[in-house]
């Protein structure tokens, strides 16, 4: 439920700042993609706009905090919270002559992360006797009522209200106090307000992540600081990587313009493609062992189909036209490779990087996962085990931030080293 009304307010939000945005920010820029007369279905035309960029990232952030109920975020933009405090009920217990006697529970609901602990309270008189309720925000707890009661559920006895509400085991009852239910043996199962809000075992709050990125980044986690743990599966990704490239790229040029080489290599590509890195590493343990080069093949093997199809698809993709002019000029195969094939082709190289990196960087927390002492992955898969979603976020948030890094420079490197994309 909370999961939908998080996609409705975001969509909410999506569709306000879009007109929002389109009828009060809208400004004219003059340069050559705004001269374009023909832009619809022309990828080079279309630019992200900086302002819807801003206010996606800052709706996420107010999305999160919200339901997290985020100390950064003012009262009025919290989701409502779970029911927080003391509170009681009365369940009305009938005996096995008919006979019925009222009893109060009182209910005690403490934080997330707080003990609980059982309290006593005053029995009262008659057959069904008060009794309490410790429990955690969120949580939902079943009640053995008869444990003090003189009449039990052995005897016969059974609950027949809540609250002055008749209630049977064939359904729930709920009011403003809370939701309740009968269990198969007849206890009370009791759930206060749930609110929307989400625990912090679930989705902590972004003050808790950032002050686990300062804790982590000072006294370290399992041995090693936060940067070392980055450091090394940086380190990782861009050698695996590299490795792909550096055969994945030839291999794309020479299925590219031989025949030979296509129909070759081809079916080993394309059968590869499809198979996720993941599905190797058991034989990538068997192969190479569990140590550092077992890693770094994993990586290379996630880049490598990537490149090689990225790089015979911008050789496919080069103009005839382009060649059958190279030719009348008359260049010779290495010039036509050189000064046609090469800068033609760099568009699609440069795209397949993008994704192949993307890609090592999904691979490189299943490589880590393999008796790794260091690595975002392994700090990842560590504190999973043990429920610390904290760290689990940091270091999701912190790949993706190296990621969106490394992917920005290579957009700056593609702008340098291809200018003409989109122009010719």
């Amino acid at each position: 439920m909370t999961a939908l009304i998080i996609l409705f307010v975001y969509i909410a939000i999506f569709v306000g700042a879009f007109f929002a945005v389109k009828y009060l920010f809208n400004r004219s820029i003059h340069d050559f993609t705004s001269l374009k007369t023909v832009t619809f279905g022309d990828e080079s035309a279309v630019r992200p706009n900086r302002i819807a960029s801003i206010v996606s990232v800052a709706t996420l952030f107010v999305i999160w905090g919200a339901f997290t109920g985020s100390a950064w975020l003012p009262g009025f933009l919290h989701a409502p919270a779970p029911f927080v405090g003391e509170t009681s009920f009365t369940y009305t217990l009938e005996d096995a002559n008919g006979a019925t006697d009222d009893a109060e529970v009182f209910v005690r609901v403490l934080s997330f992360g707080e003990k609980t602990e059982k309290f006593d309270v005053d029995p009262g008189e008659g057959f069904a006797k008060n009794d309490s309720i410790s429990m955690t925000a969120s949580r939902s707890t079943t009640l053995i009522f008869d444990k003090n009661d003189e009449a039990t559920r052995k005897d016969g006895a059974k609950i027949v209200a809540i609250n002055g509400q008749a209630i049977t085991q064939d359904g729930a009852i709920t009011d403003s106090i809370g939701r309740y239910a009968l269990t198969d043996k007849g206890a009370i199962s009791f759930t206060p307000p749930t609110g929307l809000q989400m625990e912090p075992i679930w989705l902590p709050a972004p003050e808790a992540v950032v002050d686990r990125v300062v804790q982590t980044f000072s006294e370290g986690y399992r041995g090693s600081f936060l940067y070392e743990h980055l450091g090394i599966s940086l380190y990782r990704v861009v050698v695996g990587f590299l490795l792909g490239a550096l055969v994945g790229i030839p291999l794309g040029y020479a299925m590219g313009l031989s025949d030979w080489f296509r129909g070759w290599f081809d079916p080993i590509v394309e059968f590869m493609r499809p198979v996720p890195p993941l599905a190797l590493i058991p034989l990538v343990i068997i192969w190479a062992g569990i140590g550092e080069s077992g890693k770094l093949i994993l990586l290379f093997l996630a880049a490598l189909w990537i490149m090689a199809i990225a790089a015979r698809a911008g050789v496919s993709g080069v103009a005839i036209s382009k060649v059958h002019a190279a030719y009348s000029l008359g260049a010779s195969k290495s010039q036509i490779m050189r000064h046609v094939i090469v800068p033609n082709s760099l568009p699609e190289i440069f795209t397949g990087a993008r994704v192949a990196m993307g890609v090592c960087w999904g691979t490189v927390v299943a490589a880590e996962l393999v008796a790794a002492e260091q690595g975002a992955g392994m700090m990842i898969m560590v504190a999973s085990k043990f429920q610390q979603t904290d760290i689990v976020l940091m270091g999701i948030i912190l790949i993706g931030v190296i990621g969106f890094g490394i992917d920005i420079l290579m957009r700056m490197a593609e702008k340098y080293l291809v200018p003409w994309k989109g122009r010719v």
